[in-house]
């Protein structure tokens, strides 16, 4: 059937209501795929009954909200520190925020919004144990960590070459080794030993040296050659500290054990 001219129109202009006017002060359609860490206690962690926490997650879901998109249409999905890049190449997630430590070698690979935290390598010890308060006090004591951690070999080979490696599959058997006095410190990251004090079960029974071992400054990681979002995502992470909603998760999340310091200033992108 042959539609006259000025239908023909009509229908055309129709269908541009259709894929841009409807709702078109709702924001982005559909989903918004973001990876993130499912088993790391105030940075990024799956509860029972798939509920949602830490701050990369918050920082996340603020940045979500500013390019658009509702709670709802956020689909938080697991990554491993081995296959962040993979997710963004093949397009599983738009982006990543999953204590992601911004280097040179990863940059090859993909774009950087942020930095958005700073995190250094600490030690996690029992709240009651006051003979540890530098790395090399750890000398013919047990340090845990996981598996193949580089936070382990770090203070094994240059700080105490007499520690003994108590090696596990996961940070949450460290807190168990250490709580029972299998251990006598863990490290990695303070952001995630903070997080892991800061658990409820976890209430007074360990506490932070307060040691910055290393400088890790994570960053949202983006598809290479989006340089488009990279620039919103600073924009967002800009207007978080700005309205002090980055402040309020640090709090939320790390606990009174994290000793607080500012945003760093961003330094990706234009």
């Amino acid at each position: 059937m042959r539609v006259p001219k000025a239908g023909a129109m009509a229908v055309v202009f129709g269908l541009a209501l259709t894929a841009t006017g409807c709702g078109g002060d709702e924001g982005p359609q559909g989903t918004l795929s973001i990876g993130i860490k499912f088993d790391q206690p105030g940075v990024g962690l799956r509860e029972t009954g798939g509920v949602f926490s830490g701050f990369d997650v918050d920082v996340a879901t603020y940045i979500a909200k500013e390019l658009g998109y509702k709670p709802e249409q956020i689909e938080f999905k697991k990554v491993d520190s081995s296959d962040r890049e993979l997710l963004l190449q093949y397009n599983e997630v738009k982006f990543v925020a999953a204590s992601y430590s911004i280097s040179d070698k990863r940059k090859e690979k993909v774009d950087f919004a942020g930095p958005y935290f700073t995190a250094h390598q600490d030690l996690l010890v029992r709240a009651d144990d006051n003979t540890i308060t530098k790395a090399e006090d750890l000398n013919n004591r047990k340090l845990c960590s996981v598996s193949g951690s580089t936070s382990a070999s770090n203070v094994k080979e240059k700080l105490a070459p007499k520690a003994s490696l108590l090696e596990l599959g996961g940070y949450s058997e460290c807190v168990i080794a250490l709580q029972d006095g299998q251990a006598d410190a863990m490290t990695t990251d303070n952001s995630i030993l903070a997080g892991y004090a800061a658990q409820k079960a976890n209430a007074g029974k360990f506490k932070l040296v307060g040691l910055s071992l290393s400088n890790e400054s994570y960053g949202i990681g983006v598809k290479k050659g989006n340089k488009e979002l990279v620039e919103k995502i600073n924009a967002a992470l800009k207007k978080m500290v700005a309205d002090g909603s980055w402040d309020a998760a640090v709090k939320k999340n790390f606990g009174p054990a994290y000793r607080s310091e500012p945003a760093p200033q961003i330094t990706t992108g234009s």
